[in-house]
Formats: C-alpha cells, structure tokens, sequence
C-alpha cells in the first residue's frame, strides 16, 4: 500500500510538471541600426504557443491547434523584426497612447490644446508617427509555472508625439493550461493625460492553410455601436444594431454583408471599422466577441473589463506587403478585435472617459480563449 501511494504521488507530480506552461526567453535578430531584439514564446502542454517580441511589445506568433491537433500560427505578421517598422498595419502591436483616431490630431485637456500627428488623413491614428507599436520595450520578468508569463514594461516622456505626462506602461502576458491568452495593460502618469492601449494582432483561424475570412462566423455582444463619419471618427451617436448589417448578436458570416452598399458605414469602412458598445459593466472582465472557423474547428472567445471592441476586417490590406510564409495580406484575409475605450473619446464628453490622473491606475485587461470544435 505505502508503494502504491508513492507511485500515484509521483505520477501526480509527473504529470503537474508535464502540464506546466513554459516561458523561454530568446533573440528574435536586430534592427537595420543594430539594436537587438528579443522575444519570449510561452507554451502550454496542449499545443499552444505564443511569441511576443520586445520591439512594440509585439505578439508575433501564436499557434494553436484545429479540430485534427494541427498547430497553426493564427496571427499575421512578419519574420524578421525589421520588417515590423517599414509597415504601417500594427500587426500583433500594443498600440499607444491612444490606440484608433482622434479628430484632427486635437484634444482639450484642463483648458489646454494639444496638437498630435496627423497620421491618418484628417487624423490622428493609433499614437502619432512613432507610437507603442515602434518602440523598443524593456522585458521586467519571465517565469513558468501553472500558467507562463512576461512583463514588458516602457517609459513614455512627457510630451512624447504630442501627449502631456510622464507615463509608465507594463503589458503582461500570460498563458495557461486552458489555453487562456491574457493580455493586461497597466499605466501611471505623472499629469493629466487620456490614454487607450490595446493590441491589435489580426486573426485568422485558418493558420497555415491560408484562406480568407469571410467564411468565419462572429458574434458581437453589442447592441449598439458608434456610426462614423467618412473620415471614421464617431458622430458622437450610439446606433442600435437592432435591423442593421451590424447586428452580430447573433453568430453571423463575416462575408454575408460586408459589401452591402446600401449602408452607408460600410461604404465609410470599406467593410467593417467600428467601435461596438459591448455590454455588461466597464472594468469587468466580461464575454465580449467570439469566432469560429467552421473548416479548422478553431474558436477564439474574446473577453475584456474596456467598454468597446473596434471591430476591423481588415480592409486597407491591399496584397503589397507580403507577411509570414512569403503570404501578400490581402483585404479580408483576418479579423481584429481592438478592446478599449471608443475611438476619439478625448472629443467626445459623454463617451465613456480616456483621462488618466496621477495617482490612479490605467488598466485594460482582454484574454482570448481558444478552443476547437
């Protein structure tokens, strides 16, 4: 009896060691000025990988396995770190400070204008000509264990691309046996600020296979979304998706109609480019979208504690930049799902707030859950 009782104790430590998720920290080559840079690939025993590298603190690759156990790489992206800063598409990056537009590159804060990078036409877009996504990012811990995890951390001057404060910034990832993704941005400022970090890693759930995404299904818990104007910043309006083309309550094609020109938004968009209002209490981690492929069997299940998720096809994609496996990124070749607060909010008083005060903790928490079916 007392071996029988060793044996089962070390099979169960066996076993925990075998199912524990594994961080290896390693180099991911340099960049055309020499600067080096790293990345961290965290594991997990049932086949999901993810790599985040230390330039925009940058989720790289992330593979996941099908219905059939085939390890695929979901995000599009490129192989060699210089790549990332000669394209504009922020694939995988933590956009900042203000992740999507802001109207003319102004904002008033306390009484005072501040002018920002006009970076999108009329616009500011995703923190100004050299923001979150171009910067090198310091790596503060890895560690293994029950779930695999790092610490990027980076230091934004007061004033850097137009915003006012010193701002410190962590982004944590973490991976755990459930195959749980989480992704946890924090930030303090020295002054008055508005901030909006998010990642914006473009999926596509058919991995290496290759194919676009219009087959997949979505569901949106959002009853309402922010129209925009042809510029894509908000008028400002909460528009029910009740009898629209935006009306993802319900799983839903992303191809079935997405070039209906009889809407006006999608004309705007180009497809879809639209903050969703997604329901439940902001700052609650809650259920926010989800994705199936329907061929692969993968299912992604967003969930996050910000007040919107900008839904985006990938619409400015137009087959010239050619990605991981020699790939040209093609419009509608993935799906982005950007947590935060709504685009422009610095403009808009009743939107939900942007403002950060010393003192107090920015956080935006989002986890991407993966599953097959």
């Amino acid at each position: 009896m007392k071996y029988a009782a060793l044996i089962a104790t070390c099979l169960t430590i066996l076993a925990g060691q075998a199912s524990a998720a594994t961080a290896t920290r390693g180099s991911f080559g340099a960049l055309a000025d020499g600067t080096k840079v790293e990345a961290v690939t965290l594991s997990n025993g049932v086949g999901v990988s993810a790599r985040i590298m230390t330039l925009g603190a940058t989720l790289q690759s992330l593979v996941v396995p099908d219905k059939a156990g085939r390890r695929g790489d979901v995000v599009l992206g490129y192989d060699t770190a210089q790549e990332y800063l000669g394209h504009p598409d922020y694939f995988g990056a933590s956009v900042g400070r203000y992740a999507n537009r802001i109207a003319k590159g102004k904002f008033t804060l306390d009484g005072k204008v501040y002018g920002l990078a006009l970076n999108d036409g009329p616009n500011s877009l995703h923190g100004g000509v050299k923001g979150f996504d171009k910067r090198m990012w310091k790596i503060e811990s890895v560690s293994s264990g029950p779930e695999a995890k790092v610490v990027f951390s980076y230091v934004s001057a007061d004033g850097e691309e137009g915003f006012p404060g010193e701002l410190k910034v962590t982004a944590t990832y973490s991976l755990n046996e459930h195959s749980e993704l989480r992704l946890e941005y924090r930030a303090t400022t020295s002054k008055p600020t508005v901030l909006n970090l998010t990642n914006h890693s473009y999926f596509n759930l058919s991995g290496n296979d290759a194919r676009d995404v219009m087959g997949d299904m979505v569901t949106l818990h959002a009853a309402r979304f922010t129209p925009v104007d042809a510029s894509l910043i908000p008028t400002g309006e909460r528009r029910a998706v009740e009898g629209t083309v935006f009306d993802f309550r319900a799983p839903h094609r992303v191809g079935d109609r997405i070039r209906d020109a009889r809407d006006k938004q999608i004309r705007y968009g180009r497809g879809y480019d639209h903050n969703f209002i997604i329901e439940g209490q902001t700052g609650a981690l809650r259920p926010a979208a989800v994705v199936e492929d329907p061929v692969s069997g993968r299912v992604l299940e967003l969930s996050t504690s910000a007040p919107g998720v900008q839904f985006y096809t990938g619409n400015f994609l137009d087959g010239t930049f050619f990605g991981k496996l020699s790939r040209a990124y093609r419009q509608g070749d993935a799906i982005c799902l950007e947590p935060g607060v709504f685009p422009d909010t610095p403009n808009h008083p009743d939107f939900p707030s942007a403002r950060l005060d010393p003192g107090k903790t920015y956080i935006n928490t989002i986890v991407y859950k993966f599953s097959a079916k």
